[in-house]
């Protein structure tokens, strides 16, 4: 879909009854409001479509709260998941009267992240290939009040789940840091990711492959083939609401949280990314792992800003979590080619130059795509336009390096709080071609301390078991 035209023929020819007007918000989850199709014309496109911001998480105030959403027909499909036919559209906010990009939506922080990349020169196309990994759990529970709180997991798969009467139980339990990837009947989710490929690719979102993941108890993995920063995250936001949504069809719940068990591997969000010009890719050359010195540069940049990026790519007090030694989480921040404890990998898998990219490991899917994308860009540009030299690669098993070696190796913060200490610090990079401006930035940074704040003042449940008895 290209032209509104073609959009409302996509309608017609669906008998839709109901369009539904999708935009995301600050910190990367769907909102919508829906309308019978006949308010929807081609001219809504140019116009958009009114509502109310101030009810928006990080949005607008009461007093200046209208909007306009304006529908993108590129992003148009019919939604699987509604009992009426329902065109579902995506949209851009901007203001009302001028029609000027809202300065905090965040498909349109990524829209100018593409137009200063053209401005720069150096590339017309950045490509953003993300690897999300979740859960798919049979039940959660979780609670929190004034006088206790508490949280339950459970997973048909999981090992914990060895020993109980299940009537009869099976066993085929996948043990901790077990699940890469035996087949059924251990993999017991196999028909439910295929359905949820199957789901995406009639939406528009090309898979590679799906697969269980490292952890027992149905953690997961879908990828989609790369695109283009912006579609790349319009195509992740339509990959969570499949996979949430397919799970539910199956009375099964979807988590796209980092770390929800303790003692396995965590959710990442692994994004690989290169830059091309006219049709032809700029990171194949003949510096080190096949790399060009424009790729090189682009990783200094990235090493350079990564602890600061992880308050934007890491964003939550739960990533934090996942982001310790162990469990194969790319905690050092170095770069390499084929380690995977490494936090920059270059894929060795093919020599064709158009398959030449770089992986930066720390991101998990807690994050807004469109930030997340728009970021990492703009750390690697950083890196070319002022010759950034990323160091020696690290071509060792970063966990099992001695002490002395380890202590030259810099690390990802060690909790939110000192993230956004880092991103106060080390944000001039995102201000470049008014991508980010500085009121997204510190309004990003006062809601997220108050995230650290919530979890930094209560009592956690493993306090109780120990100090109780102090």
């Amino acid at each position: 879909m290209s032209t509104p035209k073609s959009v409302l023929e996509l309608a017609r020819k669906n008998e839709a009854k109901m369009v539904d007007i999708k935009f995301v918000d600050t910190f990367g989850i769907w909102q919508h409001f829906s309308m019978p199709i006949a308010e929807l014309t081609e001219d809504a496109f140019a116009e958009g479509l009114g509502f109310d911001g101030s009810s928006i998480r990080g949005w607008k105030s009461i007093e200046a709260s209208d909007m306009l959403a304006m529908p993108d027909p590129a992003t148009a499909f019919m939604d699987p998941f509604c009992a009426v036919p329902t065109l579902s559209l995506t949209c851009t906010i901007a203001e009302t009267g001028t029609k000027e990009a809202y300065n905090r939506d965040p498909r349109g922080i990524a829209q100018r992240a593409e137009k200063y990349l053209l401005s720069t020169g150096l590339a017309d196309t950045c490509y953003m290939g993300p690897e999300a990994e979740f859960f798919i759990f049979d039940n959660v529970q979780y609670d929190a009040k004034t006088n206790g709180c508490f949280y339950s997991v459970d997973s048909n798969e999981g090992i914990w789940n060895s020993g109980n009467d299940e009537m009869p139980n099976l066993g085929y339990k996948i043990r901790y840091k077990e699940g890469y990837f035996p087949v059924a009947p251990a993999d017991t989710q196999q028909d439910i990711r295929t359905e949820m490929v199957l789901v995406m690719e009639q939406l528009g979102v090309p898979i590679e492959r799906q697969h269980h993941e490292v952890a027992t108890a149905g953690q997961a993995e879908i990828d989609y083939r790369f695109d283009s920063l912006m579609r790349a995250a319009d195509k992740m936001m339509v990959y969570r609401y499949v996979v949430k949504n397919v799970a539910r069809k199956h009375n099964k719940t979807a988590t796209f949280m980092p770390k929800p068990l303790f003692g396995d591997n965590g959710s990442g969000m692994h994004v690989h990314q290169s830059l091309w010009k006219k049709g032809k890719p700029l990171f194949a050359g003949n510096e080190y792992a096949g790399l060009s010195q424009m790729a090189l540069y682009y990783i200094g940049g990235i090493l350079k800003h990564a602890r600061s990026l992880c308050a934007i790519c890491s964003p939550t007090t739960n990533s934090f979590k996942r982001l310790v030694p162990g469990y194969e989480a790319p905690v050092n921040l170095a770069y390499s080619s084929r380690n995977r404890s490494a936090a920059v990998r270059i894929p060795m898998y093919s020599d064709n130059p158009k398959a030449k990219r770089i992986e930066y490991r720390p991101p998990d899917p807690s994050a807004n795509p469109y930030l997340t994308f728009a970021a990492l860009m703009l750390a690697g540009l950083d890196g070319v336009l002022n010759k950034i030299d990323p160091g020696e690669p690290l071509d060792k098993n970063i966990y099992e390096l001695p002490p002395e070696e380890l202590k030259k190796v810099p690390s990802v913060p060690g909790s939110l709080g000192e993230a956004l200490d880092c991103l106060e610090a080390d944000h001039e990079y995102l201000l470049k071609g008014d991508v980010f401006s500085r009121d997204f930035l510190d309004m990003w940074v006062s809601a997220k301390r108050k995230e650290h704040d919530a979890l930094r003042l209560r009592p956690h449940p493993y306090e109780f078991f120990l100090y109780y008895d102090a």
